[in-house]
């Protein structure tokens, strides 16, 4: 039985008493058969009634049994719950009695998203239990379609016409066989409905300002989804047997090997998509039911690399316009990966290319071309590895070296002996703060004193979503959200906090666009002691908070009060 302990409620009828364990394998059974949900299957085969059912969740979790079938969501609780929060947590807000919302979950037995709905909605949560079919018609009739706040849908049905994909009632697609001609990939007929298909969602996908557009197949299914903001949205998904052919299409459009399904694959694409020329990077990835593809749009449009246009504090832009400046050291940005690292150093090199100059950088893969600059692509499958790059750096008589990342002992080691002999080296390291590079470059293997003659900076960074500027609004957070970032009402004494309702020009989502929060870690006198001495990151955190760094946390809080983004977005990243 311990398959069916992995649903729950099947576990809570079990622990009921409610069914058998004959009764419990025979639902098991049936779910994993046809995909159903056990409280569908329980009702099919007669076992026990939706009421029944309903009682038994209600009494397990110490809520009360609503009707939510003929719920209509009030503009106000629709200004507490919004689009993408109902989408995201599959809910549906039914009451605001006495300071109290009450919702309805889709999936009631999830406790998590119970939790995170604390935190994200600025009233005290109270959960009722609800026919889950009623709450997804509920969520359909309030908020749109299900799943996610992109839809192209009317946009691409003349075009799944035009292939002769026909679409039941529901918006289900047909088992269908669609012609050769109507799959033509090539760049000789845009007018091919394939083609026509690719480019109306990479147009789609810019216009939303999206990050990266995801194609995944399924068993069942094929998905495609943005990332706007930091956050996943998902479009209507065309139909399965389009998964091959837009692959195929998407590896023409960036000159890879079509009939290579089972290794992965690295390309770029430069395409003019309503007249902005944007860069594609493509990565395509073999899987159980096709290759997945990832596309990183690289829209130079809404990139500027200008360090004062990044949203450093005055002292950091201070520090870093300085560190820059040397003739010889390494300076480091650090942080997860989609956190901006790229367009900081970027941003760096474009303030030292000078005629004067000579700047190399070696990247995997190379995001934007800057002009003045040597940039050379990291190929490994061909030798052509960081260190290989660094090491042919030196003999090319450069003064500012940029490496995509130190991953390895012997880059570090390369990058240390660079700036020993009079150069400057930018690069990134994935760490969780700037203190942890010091931990991570000596566990590498590098020794502590060559870390500290050489380290003039480590800058941590993240990228948290700003609040909608023409939907925000202030509230009252309460003491547990105050909790988690160890404040009490005392600190926070007068502060206002925002938060966004959601609109027509974010999406629903209650934020549009992104800033960065940052730390600086300066490697002073004190630092480098520690750092001979092979101290904790810990230590060297709480040594350089003494002499003044401003953590993540702190910084993220500086944005909190400044009304630019919302304790669920710091909470997430710090």
């Amino acid at each position: 039985m311990s398959d069916v302990a992995s649903d729950p409620l099947l576990g809570l009828l079990q622990e009921q008493a409610l069914l058998d364990d004959l009764q419990i394998e025979e639902v098991n059974d049936e779910v994993n058969k046809s995909g159903k949900s056990a409280f569908r299957v329980i009702q099919d085969f007669g076992h026990l009634d939706k009421d029944s059912l309903l009682q038994a969740i209600a009494n397990h979790m110490g809520a009360e049994v609503v009707e939510v079938s003929d719920v209509t969501v009030t503009p106000e609780l629709k200004e507490i719950v919004n689009d993408e929060i109902a989408k995201t947590y599959q809910c549906i807000p039914v009451a605001l009695e006495d300071g109290v919302l009450q919702i309805a979950l889709a999936d009631p037995l999830d406790p998590s998203k119970l939790d995170e709905l604390g935190f994200v909605i600025p009233y005290p949560v109270q959960m009722v239990v609800a026919d889950p079919e009623a709450v997804e018609n509920a969520l359909a009739a309030n908020y749109g379609a299900a799943g996610g706040g992109i839809d192209i849908k009317s946009g691409i049905a003349d075009i799944l016409q035009e292939m002769g994909v026909e679409s039941d009632s529901d918006g289900a697609h047909k088992e269908v066989t669609i012609s050769e001609d109507a799959l033509d990939l090539s760049d000789d007929f845009d007018d091919a409905p394939i083609v026509k298909f690719v480019n109306l969602v990479l147009t789609q996908a810019v216009q939303d300002r999206a990050s990266d557009i995801h194609f995944e197949p399924f068993e069942n299914e094929y998905k495609i989804r943005y990332r706007v903001d930091g956050a996943l949205y998902e479009m209507s998904p065309p139909p399965q047997v389009m998964a091959g052919p837009i692959a195929s299409r998407i590896k023409i459009m960036s000159n890879l090997n079509i009939s290579e399904r089972r290794l992965p694959q690295d390309g770029r694409i430069s395409v003019n998509l309503g007249g902005r020329q944007v860069d594609l990077r493509v990565s395509t990835l073999p899987t159980t039911w096709g290759e997945s593809v990832v596309l990183r749009v690289l829209d130079r449009t809404t990139v500027t690399l200008e360090l004062e246009n990044l949203g450093f504090p005055q002292e950091i832009l201070e520090y870093v316009s300085h560190a820059i400046e040397q003739p010889n050291g390494i300076f480091v940005v650090t942080g997860p990966t989609g956190c901006g690292k790229t367009t900081t150093l970027y941003s760096c090199l474009r303030r030292v290319n000078r005629p004067r100059h000579k700047l190399l950088t070696v990247e995997d893969p190379v995001e934007f071309d800057i002009e003045g600059i040597m940039q050379v692509p990291v190929r490994e499958s061909v030798g052509m590895t960081f260190a290989a790059g660094l090491r042919a750096f030196l003999r090319q008589d450069p003064d500012i070296i940029m490496v995509g990342e130190m991953r390895d002992l012997e880059t570090s080691q390369i990058a240390i002996q660079a700036s020993l002999t009079g150069h400057l080296v930018l690069s990134t390291l994935h760490t969780n703060d700037a203190p942890g590079t010091v931990t991570r470059l000596t566990d590498m293997g590098v020794e502590p004193f060559l870390v500290s003659s050489t380290l003039v900076g480590v800058m941590g960074q993240r990228l948290v979503r700003t609040i909608c500027s023409r939907c925000r609004s202030p509230f009252e957070p309460t003491e547990k959200q105050l909790g988690l970032l160890n404040l009490s009402p005392h600190d926070i004494g007068d502060k206002l906090f925002q938060f966004g309702r959601g609109c027509g020009e974010c999406n629903d989502s209650g934020y549009r666009g992104r800033k960065g929060i940052f730390e600086l870690l300066r490697v002073t006198d004190g630092i480098r002691s520690l750092i001979n001495d092979r101290a904790p990151s810990l230590v060297l955190r709480q040594k350089a908070v003494e002499e003044g760094m401003v953590t993540l946390r702190d910084d993220g809080l500086r944005s909190i009060f400044a009304g630019e983004t919302t304790i669920e977005e710091v909470l997430k990243y710090t």
